[in-house]
């Protein structure tokens, strides 16, 4: 049996990968930022950050 240690943030648009033991979980999904989980709601949400992804 193969763990999982590492997904696709579960923002639709954003490519980053995430180790699930830092991301922040938001049901039952494991997101790479606040802004991902709280699906880029805010202005002051678009993108999460991380260098060359553009989501949200």
């Amino acid at each position: 049996m193969i763990a999982v240690t590492t997904m696709k943030c579960a923002c639709g648009s954003c490519e980053c990968q995430v180790s699930i033991a830092d991301a922040i979980k938001k049901n039952d999904q494991y997101y790479c930022c606040q802004a991902c989980a709280n699906g880029h709601v805010n202005e002051n949400e678009k993108g999460c950050g991380h260098q060359g992804c553009g989501c949200g």
